[in-house]
């Protein structure tokens, strides 16, 4: 079930934690409305005057219906139903903020208790991420995004009468007085602050508002202000309470701190605490822990205000840091109605009171940065009924019976939030440079909130300029502190109480850059006897998050952003041996594993001497023995290494990881990482990265920019003498240009790179410039001599016993066999090629082949294994990002349709592909789909479309392409309507 939002900038969540990228303008602005208007109809016209305002085209019926099919495609379980009336999206609450929204509002009015009334508004409130629909603008929806806005500033304001009714007004005042900056003429917020600053016994700044109020009113509007806001104005006057209050409360006593208004996110947590220390029998005991700064007291408090209503008889908070036990036990009595000369002095006495006091009473106590397991013992309630809220640094294991929950970072979202409070509007409209912000502060709530005070008090501040300060390693602890908020002095309460041991742990750890660490590193980095106890010590003060096994078996270790950089600061140790060790080691490992993975990246590799590996050869085995699986679990970290080792070392680890990513089709981790070695790189190196992400496009379907960067790095590696990887990338220009339709100057490029190969070249190596060869002399027409070529290239590819190399030659000779006539070893071939590239990791390859045998099979009359094939081929190269042959497939697909009588079905979806191969300058697959298209508005009873398509694929076909003409036998096969056979007469 996908969920959807408004109350900020649109955002589509399909599985949790998982957002759906909407591509175009246009389709974004189609869901928009729809969602606005969701479980009403929406005319057409209506839509298409919001998706066209300067008017629209000829074709905007079936453009409408070409976005609505793609928003399908794209959103998982999208219910959009049409009707006489329209286009209508059915939704539940839950799947929409805006719905969820007016729900929540819905219950506070209709609550008669002003506490839970502004629960209900509040949890209303949270559900606004910003301006709604903030970046998208669009003329028909102005109004009303204009109506939902006033609607929440009318429930910002009914929110604030049940919190003054209810008595909380200390924590209103902040939001009051941002909300009349941004608008001055709204003269209940006004009246609502008079109120809160009364109460507050700040009479004179309550008539201060009052007079600006009304100095604004005259100076904008030429009136007076209303008469709520004289009435308020008259009461303060009078010395009186503008609002009644509830009684105050009857509890023998409550020390919780206030709530704070800006508490952001943490849902789950704030559920799983209430729901164990609500749940009676006992007396439950929470403990929560975290790193500095995640939020634990703030949390607690939050969680403890909202369990309230299950502890009638009271709300103990005890601060316990650097505090004597007996001192707080004093306290504790004293506040329980324990007269002075009562309270005994022995500590052990006091805590036998204290449990005696609590008896057969519902009381939470909370108990704030607890250090020793000993000190939450003496604090414990002895009788069932009270509930025990513990947060602290460290993770207490030795507090038996308490259920333990460790606080991270907040959600990205959450954070966003956070800081959008905090700074105010401005965070939404510069959203990029929040994002930033938000990734520098590592999701911490107390950095955010120092960032987010930073840029209230400072409005002139850009988020821009705050946000190249935090990215500077060595300044961002500085830059995070502001009034007594620091996290540096956060982190150090916590590094202070280590042990000797685990701080020069903490310190070796603070020096490693990588984004988290295997058990193995770990122990190699610390390097001593006593590394895993110093280990414990660091996981158990929350300096160092533990975590689950990795895809090796190996655990791991995460030291979060701004606790590293804290690290880093500190004296170096007097050895640091282990962090070379670790660094040597992994680069072995990357070269071990790529080793033993299929090389599938049309690129050659730098030559090199195998690194010395400094770990046993057993631990080597156990890591590498899955060799996917390792560079899964340090991919991550593979990346951040390139980033810090020279230009020629770093070529070379990203050559190894690039085995990996090339095989999985995870070009954009790939591209990203050969971008950052090219910006650092001299020419000869820079050259390698250019040819490599020109791959990296000619993948996805950039034909024209591929072909131009190809031939600009050909005569770089030229002059420098590099005749290998200048052989692999004609070899790869060559194919780029076939894309592109351009056959004789793809031979004579192909031509080219087989002399730039060596005489003992490898059957991969010229197996791939064979295959430009032989696609080259089949647009040609040249079949017989193509079939040569790839009888030539299979024989090669046989005498390696490579399963991968003989699977691809293999492709090539059914697929020329096919253009000779031999229908049956065209068919015979290409099972087997797809056969032995399932044993493979070449995903690539098999969708390919995959293709190819549907294409194979259609035009041999097998049309449910042709559609079988296309559906599997489709759905790999969907996976890998290989956009031209995701797009063949799904022609073929549509062909199939016509034959099943949808040609309705099929006609918006060749449309979109032919935008695309016209986008990609791909004239043959252009031509291909005209043709298809023909067939489709035949089928659909549109003479007039079906000529015109004709027309078109006429003038983009090549007479001599012998591969088009069997890809059109294939391709009109499917358009056919099956064959159905005969049933056997019955007896007689």
């Amino acid at each position: 079930m996908a969920h959807f939002g408004v109350l900020g900038p649109l955002a589509v969540e399909g599985p949790p934690g998982h957002w759906v990228a909407l591509r175009g303008e246009r389709q974004r602005t189609l869901l928009a409305v729809l969602l606005l208007n969701a479980g009403r109809p929406v005319p057409a016209d209506v839509l298409v005057e919001a998706l066209w305002p300067a008017g629209p085209p000829k074709s905007a019926t079936s453009n409408l219906h070409t976005y609505l099919s793609r928003l399908r495609e794209r959103i998982d379980g999208l219910r959009v139903e049409h009707g006489p009336l329209g286009y209508r999206l059915q939704v539940e609450p839950a799947e929409l903020d805006l719905l969820g929204f007016r729900a929540a509002v819905a219950e506070g009015r209709q609550a008669a208790d002003p506490v839970a009334a502004a629960e209900h508004y509040r949890r209303a409130l949270a559900l606004w991420r910003g301006p709604v629909l903030a970046g998208l603008h669009v003329p028909r929806l102005e109004a009303d995004v204009a109506r939902l806005e006033s609607e929440r500033l009318a429930v910002f304001e009914d929110c604030v009468d049940a919190e003054l009714a209810a008595g909380r007004h200390g924590e209103l005042t902040g939001e009051l007085q941002a909300m009349i900056a941004e608008h001055p003429l709204r003269e209940r917020p006004a009246a609502q602050l008079m109120t809160a600053l009364h109460r507050a016994g700040q009479q004179g700044s309550a008539l201060e508002v009052y007079r600006r109020l009304r100095t604004t009113l005259i100076e904008e509007l030429g009136v007076e202000p209303g008469a709520e806001a004289r009435r308020v104005h008259a009461a303060v006057l009078r010395g009186e309470d503008p609002v009644p209050r509830l009684p105050p409360p009857v509890w023998p006593v409550c020390q919780l701190p206030p709530d704070i208004g800006d508490f952001t996110g943490r849902d789950a947590e704030l559920a799983e605490l209430t729901a164990v220390l609500g749940a009676g029998g006992g007396v439950p005991v929470a403990v929560l822990s975290g790193e500095p700064g995640a939020g634990k007291s703030t949390l607690a408090v939050r969680a403890a205000h909202r369990l309230r209503g299950q502890f009638p008889d009271g709300q103990l908070y005890v601060p316990l840091a650097g505090r004597d036990i007996g001192e707080v036990l004093a306290d504790l009595l004293r506040a329980l109605g324990v007269p002075g000369p009562a309270v005994p002095d022995d500590a052990r006495a006091r805590a036998a009171v204290f449990r005696g006091r609590l008896s057969d009473r519902r009381v939470l106590v909370v108990l704030d940065d607890a250090a020793d397991p000993g000190h939450v013992r003496a604090l414990l309630p002895g009788t069932p009924g009270c509930a025990v809220l513990v947060t602290s640094r460290r993770r207490l294991s030795g507090l038996a019976g308490a259920h333990r929950l460790a606080l991270g970072p907040l959600s990205g979202a959450d954070a966003a939030e956070l800081l959008d409070r905090l700074a105010g509007a401005r965070v939404a409209r510069e959203r990029a440079d929040a994002e930033r912000i938000v990734t520098a502060c590592a999701r911490l709530p107390l950095a955010l909130r120092i960032a987010g005070s930073r840029l209230a008090i400072r409005p002139h501040l850009r988020l821009g300029e705050l946000a190249d300060r935090l990215e500077d390693e060595v300044r961002r602890l500085d830059e995070l502190t502001v009034s007594d908020l620091a996290v540096r002095s956060s982190i150090a309460l916590s590094y202070e109480g280590l042990r000797p041991p685990a701080r020069r742990a903490f310190r070796l750890l603070g020096r490693c850059q990588l984004a988290d660490l295997p058990a193995w590193a770990v122990t190699t980095l610390v390097g001593d006897p006593d590394a895993d106890e110093a280990v414990e010590e660091l996981v158990e003060a929350s300096l160092l998050e533990a975590r689950g096994p990795d895809p090796t078996g190996e655990g791991r270790y995460r030291m979060h952003d701004l606790v590293r950089l804290y690290a880093a600061e500190l004296p170096e140790p007097s050895s640091a041996e282990g962090v070379r060790t670790v660094l040597a080691a992994t680069l072995a490992l990357a070269d071990a594993a790529a080793a033993r993975l299929p090389r599938t990246v049309p690129m050659p590799s730098p030559a090199h001497e195998p690194p010395a590996q400094p770990l046993p050869a057993s631990l080597v085995e156990r890591l590498l023995a899955r060799p996917d699986d390792w560079f899964a679990a340090e991919r991550a970290n593979l990346v951040l290494l390139i980033g810090t080792l020279g230009a020629r070392d770093a070529l070379l680890l990203l050559d190894r990881l690039g085995v990996y990513l090339y095989l999985h089709g995870q070009y954009a981790d790939m591209r990203a990482a050969y971008e950052t070695v090219l910006a650092a790189a001299d020419p000869p190196v820079a050259t390698v990265a250019e040819a490599t992400l020109t791959l990296l496009r000619h993948a996805r379907g950039e034909y024209e920019e591929a072909a131009l960067r190809y031939r600009a790095c050909a005569k770089e590696l030229e002059a420098h003498g590099d005749r290998r990887t200048h052989a692999w990338v004609s070899a790869n220009l060559a194919h780029c240009l076939i894309g592109l339709g351009r056959a004789e100057e793809a031979l004579q490029t192909a031509a080219h790179a087989r002399e730039l190969f060596t005489v003992d070249g490898s059957a991969a190596e010229l197996g791939w410039v064979r295959a430009a060869e032989s696609a080259a002399l089949l647009r040609l027409g040249r079949v017989s001599d193509a079939r040569e070529v790839d009888r030539t290239a299979l024989a090669a590819a046989r005498s390696t016993g490579d399963a991968r190399v003989i699977g691809e030659a293999l492709h090539g000779y059914a697929w020329s066999s096919l253009l000779t006539g031999d229908d049956p070893g065209a068919a015979a071939a290409i099972a087997e090629s797809v056969t032995l590239l399932r044993g493979t990791k070449a995903r690539s390859a098999l969708a390919k082949s995959l293709r190819t045998l549907g294409a194979i099979s259609a035009a041999t009359g097998a049309r449910a294994e042709a559609t079988a094939a296309f559906e599997e081929a489709r759905s790999l190269a969907r996976e890998l990002d290989e956009r031209p042959r995701e797009l063949s497939c799904t022609r073929a697909l549509a062909a199939a349709w016509i034959g099943e009588g949808r040609a309705a079905q099929a006609i918006p979806v060749l449309r979109a592909c032919l935008d695309e191969y016209g986008e990609l300058g791909s004239r043959p697959a252009a031509g291909l789909t005209w043709l298809v298209l023909h067939r489709a508005y035949e089928a659909a009873g549109d003479p007039e479309s079906a000529e015109k398509a004709a027309a078109e694929a006429a003038s983009l076909a090549d007479p001599r392409d012998a591969s088009a003409a069997a890809l059109r036998r294939a391709l009109l096969a499917l358009t056919e309507p099956p064959i159905r056979r005969a049933a056997p007469p019955g007896p007689a």
